[in-house]
């Protein structure tokens, strides 16, 4: 078995997305100085509809009077996927993770290694919600995690719960990564069409488990199933407001 690496997991609380996208990119390259281990970044945003790099407006069905009647923003970004949402009561995770050898000059990773970054992105899901005694699952050909709603005659209704879009840079260094729906107000999913699918039901924890966990416990919980499904050493959860404070750029600058 290979020797278990360390891992930083924090819990942010409630973040800008654009601060966040600064304090990713200022993370991962002290990972690339060797200056930090892999982190695991936990946090809510408020309301944003992000647009991948294979993103298109088109699949932004509010115009800006709404979004802005509702306090959502829009940022284009360099994930990989389509539109998205992110909001209060979304679990969001950004694992800024070291997935190439030490010395990797390559301009990509290998896709085998990729897509196996993101199917264990999907365990890590799919384990937690198990504990909640949830079955989630993965569907062939979309990236993200599944369950089944029951509908009235004993049949049911494939159902998204947790969308996944990342970066993996030139040194193999991660970005982005998941956001699990526990309690959002799904009246934003209304605004998008998700990850670009036509009639994608979305669905989250809330509709599924009474009562669901709060945001702080899913944070504890996933933090010790991702260092296991991914092989690092059991980390706590650690405050992340230090870690807010410590950021050597000027946000918006």
């Amino acid at each position: 078995m290979n020797r278990q690496l360390p891992l930083e997991v924090y819990w942010l609380g409630r973040v800008d997305y654009d601060l966040a996208w600064t304090l990713q990119n200022q993370i991962a390259d002290e990972i690339r100085q060797g200056l930090r281990p892999a982190t695991l970044l936990l946090l809510e945003h408020p309301h944003v509809f992000t647009i991948g790099r294979r993103g298109s407006r088109a699949h932004i069905l509010w115009d800006d009077v709404e979004c802005t009647r509702r306090q959502v923003i829009l940022r284009d970004v360099d994930r990989g996927g389509d539109v998205t949402y992110h909001g209060p009561g979304q679990l969001v995770g950004y694992p800024i993770l070291p997935l190439a050898q030490t010395g990797w000059e390559g301009d990509r990773l290998p896709q085998t290694d990729f897509i196996g970054y993101l199917r264990r992105l999907e365990d890590t899901l799919i384990a937690l919600l198990d504990t909640y005694g949830v079955n989630a699952f993965r569907r062939e050909g979309l990236t993200g995690v599944w369950v089944n709603l029951s509908l009235p005659g004993g049949s049911s209704l494939p159902a998204k719960i947790a969308s996944i879009g990342v970066k993996v840079d030139r040194f193999g260094i991660s970005r982005h990564g998941f956001a699990l729906n526990i309690t959002p107000n799904m009246e934003y999913w209304n605004g998008i069409i998700p990850c670009g699918l036509e009639g994608v039901r979305m669905t989250s924890l809330a509709e599924l488990i009474a009562p669901p966990p709060t945001m702080i416990e899913a944070a504890a919980a996933i933090g010790p199933i991702f260092a296991r499904i991914f092989n690092f050493e059991p980390s706590l959860l650690i405050d992340g407001q230090p870690l807010l404070q410590s950021l050597t750029v000027i946000h918006g600058s």
